[in-house]
């Protein structure tokens, strides 16, 4: 069945992760994606992958990286620093509903894809720029992975982890995938905004935005009490039924049991420990809170007794809020996630098959599908062109120019 953004044609000028996760998802909801790359190395996240051992050299076979944000797109290489590529991007551009690009201001500049060059082409254009620190101030031309911007630099890195931990870093794309959910909303409402004014206009986001905006509770608190937010260790939480615990088999449990007062009886039941309920030191919010190491030094040791699986139905059955601290080996079985299909198999043009992650939103009407895998380096540039109207000769006098693949 069609997705939603049938009929939506979507240029991407842009590299590494965040503007191509962003369009993936729009591929996936039924928009056209033609991503623009450089003919001679591609995005250069072609170059590396991701493993068990994180982000590492791509070398053969499936680069599971390059298809999680670049399943269903056409790629075109084009040459932007050639006046002809240059045109053939305008071209595209002048037919396109949306642009996305993560190209910082001075290559803007030079490419002649600035918000002014491109909506004089297409005033109806939706234009979304992505930079790692905004497009103002003395930083605005600094290059910012989500790693850098979104991470360390938003307050994220220095704010989790007990406070003895040396910083903590993400795991890979964490941030890019959090900004493309801002950029794809962006984009959404631009074109809802379009169909009533019949303009397109420039969007801006910026990856260090989406770090204060993931970290928003702590960000106003911050603000308000003029002052850093405290790392807490485990043994010191206030509230012991909102924490992590060990159990026999060394797997982890998170407690997330905000409102502790409405579940104190059930949760004490289901742990065995019943004659904590009266406890005058732990019957009331306020004394568990006041003596909570003692508190959580009890349910250390009682969480030891028993594996994850055997308190996890014992939690269950009193009614109380919990998950499984799991591993990602845990996770890709876990049938919770295949029975929502927040996964699906693709497969490569070498014949085997993968998985991704599938857009986080589901549409009950047009749920849209993957078009496929990623695409080839430069894997549908004759097509595109030829339907832009050039034709054979042309096509070939570009490559021995070097404007194309």
């Amino acid at each position: 069945m069609p997705g939603p953004l049938e009929g939506i044609r979507v240029l991407e000028v842009a590299n590494w992760v965040a503007g191509p996760a962003t369009c993936a998802i729009l591929a996936e909801l039924g928009a056209e994606v033609i991503k623009v790359e450089p003919p001679d190395t591609g995005d250069p996240m072609r170059s590396v992958t991701t493993s068990p051992q994180g982000v590492v050299p791509y070398t053969s076979g499936v680069n599971v990286a390059i298809e999680e944000d670049n399943r269903g797109k056409k790629s075109i290489a084009v040459n932007l620093e050639h006046p002809s590529g240059q045109e053939i991007v305008h071209k595209l551009a002048a037919r396109s509903d949306v642009l996305v690009t993560n190209l910082i201001p001075r290559r803007q500049e030079r490419y002649r894809l600035r918000y002014e060059d491109v909506s004089a082409l297409n005033p109806r254009i939706i234009y979304v720029s992505l930079t790692g620190y905004g497009q103002e101030g003395p930083e605005k031309d600094r290059p910012g992975f989500d790693y850098a911007a979104f991470w360390a630099r938003s307050g994220i890195m220095g704010t989790i982890g007990e406070p003895q931990w040396t910083p903590v870093n993400q795991r890979p794309g964490m941030g890019d995938h959090a900004t493309s959910l801002a950029m794809t909303a962006a984009i959404g409402i631009a074109l809802f905004e379009r169909e009533r004014s019949g303009k397109g206009q420039r969007v801006d986001c910026a990856l260090l935005h989406t770090g204060l905006w993931v970290l928003g509770m702590d960000v106003v608190a911050a603000f308000y009490h003029r002052t850093a937010v405290q790392k807490i260790p485990r043994t010191e939480v206030g509230n012991p039924l909102f924490n992590p615990y060990q159990a026999a088999d060394g797997k982890w449990i998170q407690l997330v049991m905000i409102e502790s007062e409405r579940f104190w009886p059930g949760f004490c039941r289901a742990l065995g420990l019943e004659h904590l309920i009266h406890d005058p030191r732990f019957n009331t919010h306020a004394l568990r809170r006041e003596n909570c190491q003692e508190l959580i030094r009890i349910l250390d040791e009682q969480f030891a007794t028993r594996p994850r699986a055997e308190w996890g139905k014992r939690l269950d059955a009193e009614g109380c809020i919990w998950a499984p601290v799991q591993t990602l080996d845990e996770v890709i079985l876990d049938p919770q996630v295949h029975a929502n299909t927040y996964i699906a198999t693709l497969r490569h043009s070498s014949g085997e098959e993968f998985q991704v992650v599938t857009a986080p939103m589901k549409f009950r009407r047009t749920p849209g599908r993957i078009p496929g895998p990623a695409p080839e380096l430069g894997q549908h540039t004759e097509e595109v062109l030829l339907d832009l109207g050039y034709t054979w000769d042309t096509i070939l006098k570009l490559k021995e120019e070097g404007a194309i693949l």
